[in-house]
């Protein structure tokens, strides 16, 4: 195998690896949805705690992206994949166990500022990977990026 070929496995198997962070992203917001008649029951929560358990997540996902772009450009961009990664999973066990609607409103809101780390991290890092099939690339990262159907 040559240097470039190897070269461009290893940027395809690092869009596999950077697509999946959007994917969960994806996924967390599809599966809350579907646990929300649940969530309303086993919390007890009010109508509009649980549009605010809903929202609060693309909320602030939505108001931190452009902040957090520029946060990656400063401290790196991999860097900040790394701890947007963490805090995610810190952030979902802290959601998951949530006793309270207003505790699962925090955590969905701590989830956002996370996701709001992933999501420029991981396009800033395709596109840098990918000179020639840039491209395909980000159609691929913005398939994994969209909630299944």
């Amino acid at each position: 195998m040559t240097t470039r070929s190897s070269e461009n496995v290893r940027a395809w198997l690092g869009l596999a690896v950077l697509a999946l962070p959007t994917a969960v992203l994806a996924m967390d917001v599809t599966i809350l949805y579907l646990a929300s008649p649940h969530l309303a029951v086993g919390l007890g929560a009010s109508p509009t705690e649980l549009l605010w358990i809903l929202d609060s997540y693309g909320f602030v996902i939505a108001a931190l992206l452009v902040p957090m772009g520029a946060l990656g450009d400063r401290i790196g961009r991999r860097r900040l994949l790394l701890v947007g990664a963490a805090a995610f999973a810190g952030a979902s066990v802290v959601a998951a166990y949530a006793p309270t609607a207003e505790m699962l409103i925090a955590a969905r809101a701590l989830l956002g500022v996370a996701g709001a780390t992933l999501m420029p991290s991981t396009l800033a890092l395709i596109s840098t990977m990918f000179r020639e099939r840039r491209g395909a690339a980000i159609g691929i990262w913005a398939a994994c990026s969209s909630p299944p159907c």
